[in-house]
C-alpha cells in the first residue's frame, strides 16, 4: 500500500501529484509519510484580539467581516477584517490572494493562526493559517499540531502546511498497523523500550502528547542512525573477514635507521600510539583502512613517512596522493630533507612533470626501483603501474572524489593498505558515521614548545591599525600572508578581491622598503613556484594569495595570517588557513578582517576562531552550522540523507544505535540468523540503487 502513487490519495490528483514530485520528491504514500514536520504548535489555546501584542504566535477564533483586494502591481494584496468579541485585526496576504479570496467567506467563523506584526501603530497578521471553525476542525485541535515545509508553488496548489496536514490525515485514515512493516527486531525494541514503527509514524504526524512525540522522535531517529551504522560496520566486518592484505612482518633497517638517527624531533606520545596502531594493522594479514586525523601541525606527515618506511622494509612500494601541486611539492621537499642521508629513492609526479621524466618514473615503478612516489591526481592515471604497491597514503582526502580514490586500490592484484590523513578534525558523532567502516586514529597532541596562535577579529574601520601591526612584524624580521576569497571582482558579492587588495597593498607597502608576492589559481605552475620560492627565501615580506595556500605551505618565518573578507570562509577553511602560521619558535598571529555588518552565523564563526585553537571544538561548531554531507555517496558537502536525526544534536542516540548494530554483527556479521532477517531485508531495500563507495578509504 505504501508504494501506491501519490496521485491516488484523496484530494491530490494528477496536478498536485506533479507539484509534489517536482517540489518535494514525493512520489508515493511512503514518501509522504516520511515528510516529517519541522516543528509543532500548541493549538489548544485561543487568544483574544486585544491581547495579540503579548504573544509571538497567536491563535484567534472569530468572524471575517469584510474582504478586499487593494493596491496596484507589486503592492497588490488581499486584506480581511477579522473580529472577535474584544476587537478587530487585519489579516493580509501578498501572494496567492486571488485563490485565498475565493476560499474565504464573510460572516463565517474561522480559526486563524500566525505571527502578529506592527504597522502604523496597529497589529496585523500576514499570511496566517486559516480554517473554517467547523465541529470537525474544533474536535481535532490536539496539543501539538504539525507544521510542514512547503514551497510557494505547492501553496499555490493548496498544499501549504495545512494542505499537507490534510493529505496526511487522508493517508492515515486508510493506514492500519499491518501496512507499516516493522524494521527492528523485538529484541532491540525491548532493549530500548521503543514503540512500534506504525505508532511512531502516527505520533510524529499527530502527537497525542509531548511524551508520545518524544517516543516517536526517539524511535525514528534511532532507526535512521542504526541503519547507517549497520551498513558501515557490516562493511568493516566483511572486509576484515574476506579482504586479505599484505603482511608487513618486519620492522627493518629503513624504519630503525630513521627512528634512531634521523628523526627531526622526538615523537609525541600520540604519534607513538598511532604508529603502533598502524603497525598492528599492517601485520594482521587483513587490508588496513585507517583514518589518521589530527590538527594542523600535529605531525601527521611524519607518521605517514614512517609508515611508508615500514612498507619499504617489507619490500613494497608506496605512494602519497595530494590534492594540489603545491602540497605535493611541499611533501616531496619535506620527505627529501628527512631522507637525505638514507638510500631511499623518492620522486614527484604531477600534471606538469615533463614527458621524458614521466617515462623514466613509469619504468622505475615497474621494475621496483622507485620506492616512494608522491603526486597529485596524476597517480591515478592508467599508465601509472607499480611492481608491488603495498601502501597508499591519501592526504586531505576530502579534496578527492570517492571514485578517484577508488582507482588507487586497483593498482595491485591484492588491495594495498590504505592510510588516509586529514587535518580537518572531525566531531566524534560525525567520525562514527562518516568513517564508521574505517579504523580511526587521532593525533590529539601538539609537538612541545609550540606557541598557540593568537587570533583577533577586526572590521574595515580598523584597517590602518592592522597595517601598522604588519609593519611592526615585518620590521622584526617576520613575514605575512594575506588571503582573499576572490580573484576577480564580482558584481554580485561586495567583497574585497585579491587584485584590488594587491594594488592597495603596493601603495601602503611600497618598494624598495617592502616586496610583495602574489599567488592564485590563475597563474601557471611555473609562476606560482617562482613567487613561492621568493617568499620562502625571504625575498618578499608579504604573500598575497587565494586559498591555494590553505594546505601544504610550511614557512616557519611567516608568523602573521591576515584573512580578508573572513565571513566568506567556512570555519574549517579558516582553521586550515590559520594553521599556515605558528610553525616557528616566534609568537604567531591570525587577523580576521570582515565587514562591519555580520549575520548571526558569520559572527559565531569569528567568535569561535578568536576563542579557541582546538580544531575538534571548531569542528563541532562547524557541524552545527553546515551539516555533515552525504556520508555514503560521492557528494561530500551539504545535508546528509537524514530526515529527522541530527548528528549535531543526537549524539546519545547515535551511540545507542551503534552499540546495538555492533552487538548484532559481533554475533552474526552476515545477518544469517532468523532474528536478524529483518535487518538483511532492510539493508537490501536501502542499498538498492546505491553504489558501494563506502569500501573506498
Amino acid at each position: 500500500m505504501l508504494d501506491t502513487p501519490i496521485e491516488y490519495l484523496k484530494g491530490i490528483g494528477p496536478a498536485r501529484a506533479e507539484a509534489l514530485k517536482l517540489e518535494l520528491g514525493i512520489f508515493t504514500y511512503r514518501d509522504l509519510i516520511s515528510h516529517y514536520p519541522f516543528r509543532y504548535v500548541d493549538k489548544t489555546k485561543f487568544h483574544k484580539v486585544r491581547n495579540v501584542p503579548n504573544e509571538n504566535l497567536v491563535q484567534l477564533r472569530g468572524v471575517i467581516e469584510s474582504l478586499q483586494i487593494v493596491g496596484q502591481k507589486q503592492g497588490k494584496r488581499l486584506t480581511a477584517l477579522f473580529r472577535d468579541d474584544t476587537g478587530r485585526i487585519e489579516l493580509v496576504w501578498f501572494q496567492g490572494y486571488n485563490w485565498i479570496a475565493q476560499k474565504l467567506k464573510t460572516g463565517t467563523e474561522y480559526i486563524v493562526f500566525g505571527k502578529p506584526t506592527e504597522f502604523n501603530g496597529k497589529f496585523n497578521l500576514a499570511h496566517p493559517d486559516i480554517e473554517e471553525a467547523t465541529p470537525e476542525v474544533l474536535s481535532r485541535q490536539s496539543a501539538f499540531q504539525a507544521v510542514y515545509n512547503s514551497t510557494e508553488k505547492l501553496k499555490f496548489k493548496g498544499l501549504d502546511s495545512e494542505g499537507l496536514r490534510k493529505a496526511m490525515r487522508h493517508l492515515f485514515s486508510q493506514l492500519q498497523a499491518q501496512h507499516i512493516e516493522e524494521s527492528l527486531s523485538e529484541e532491540v525494541m525491548n532493549d530500548f523500550k521503543m514503540i512500534s514503527r506504525y505508532e511512531a509514524l502516527k505520533q510524529i504526524h499527530f502527537p497525542d502528547s509531548a511524551e508520545q512525540l518524544q517516543n516517536a522522535e526517539f524511535r525514528i531517529k534511532f532507526e535512521e542512525l542504526f541503519y547507517i551504522q549497520l551498513r558501515l560496520l557490516k562493511l568493516n566486518k566483511v572486509r576484515a573477514h574476506t579482504i586479505q592484505g599484505f603482511v608487513f612482518s618486519r620492522v627493518g633497517q629503513f624504519f630503525n635507521d630513521f627512528f634512531s638517527n634521523h628523526l627531526p624531533f622526538e615523537l609525541t606520545n600520540a604519534q607513538k600510539r598511532v604508529l603502533k596502531e598502524i603497525r598492528l594493522d599492517m601485520g594482521s594479514g587483513r587490508q588496513m583502512n585507517r583514518l589518521v586525523q589530527g590538527d594542523v601541525g600535529s605531525g601527521k606527515t611524519l607518521v605517514a613517512l614512517m609508515s611508508m618506511l615500514l612498507a619499504i622494509d617489507n619490500d613494497f612500494q608506496t605512494c602519497l596522493m595530494c590534492p594540489t601541486e603545491i602540497l605535493a611539492q611541499q611533501h616531496f621537499e619535506t620527505f627529501k630533507t628527512m631522507l637525505q642521508n638514507m638510500n631511499v629513492e623518492i620522486t614527484l609526479l604531477t600534471g606538469s612533470t615533463k614527458t621524458k621524466e614521466r617515462k623514466a618514473i613509469h619504468a622505475k615503478l615497474l621494475n621496483g626501483e622507485l620506492k616512494i612516489l608522491i603526486g597529485t591526481h596524476a597517480l591515478i592515471e592508467d599508465v601509472v603501474q607499480f611492481k608491488n604497491l603495498g601502501l597508499v597514503v591519501i592526504d586531505e582526502q576530502h579534496r578527492f572524489g570517492v571514485a578517484q580514490r577508488a582507482k588507487l586500490t586497483t593498482k595491485n592484484s591484492v588491495p594495498p593498505h590504505n592510510l588516509i590523513m586529514t587535518a580537518t578534525p572531525i566531531p566524534r558523532t560525525l567520525a562514527m558515521t562518516l568513517y564508521g567502516d574505517l579504523d580511526t586514529s587521532v593525533i590529539d597532541e601538539m609537538p612541545p614548545n609550540r606557541k598557540p596562535i593568537k587570533t583577533v577579529h577586526y572590521t574595515e574601520t580598523h584597517r590602518l591599525r592592522v597595517y601598522g601591526f604588519l609593519k611592526e612584524q615585518i620590521a622584526a624580521g617576520r613575514q605575512v600572508y594575506i588571503v582573499y576569497p576572490l580573484i576577480q571582482e564580482s558584481e554580485k558579492l561586495d567583497y574585497q578581491n585579491l587584485q584590488q587588495g594587491y594594488d592597495n597593498l603596493i601603495l601602503e607597502f611600497p618598494a624598495p622598503h617592502y616586496q610583495v608576492s602574489i599567488v592564485h589559481g590563475k597563474l601557471t605552475n611555473e609562476q606560482k613556484d617562482f613567487e613561492m620560492q621568493r617568499f620562502i627565501k625571504g625575498e618578499t615580506q608579504i604573500m598575497v594569495a587565494t586559498t591555494v595556500i590553505e594546505v601544504g605551505v610550511n614557512i616557519p618565518n611567516a608568523s602573521v595570517m591576515v584573512i580578508e573578507s573572513a565571513e566568506r570562509f567556512g570555519l574549517s577553511q579558516l582553521h586550515q588557513l590559520r594553521g599556515r602560521v605558528g610553525r616557528g619558535a616566534e609568537q604567531s598571529f591570525c587577523v580576521l578582517m570582515t565587514g562591519y555588518k555580520l549575520g548571526a552565523d558569520s559572527r559565531l564563526r569569528m567568535e569561535t576562531m578568536v576563542r579557541t585553537n582546538d580544531g575538534f571544538e571548531i569542528s563541532e561548531v562547524d557541524l552545527k552550522l553546515r551539516g555533515p554531507g552525504d556520508i555514503e555517496g560521492t557528494q561530500q558537502s551539504g545535508i546528509m540523507d537524514l530526515k529527522l536525526a541530527n548528528l549535531a544534536e543526537d549524539g546519545q542516540i547515535l551511540n545507542k544505535a551503534r552499540q546495538a548494530a555492533q552487538s548484532i554483527l559481533d554475533e552474526d556479521y552476515n545477518l544469517n540468523l532468523e532474528k536478524n532477517k529483518v535487518y538483511a531485508e532492510q539493508l537490501l531495500i536501502q542499498q538498492k540503487n546505491r553504489p558501494n563507495w563506502s569500501r573506498v578509504g
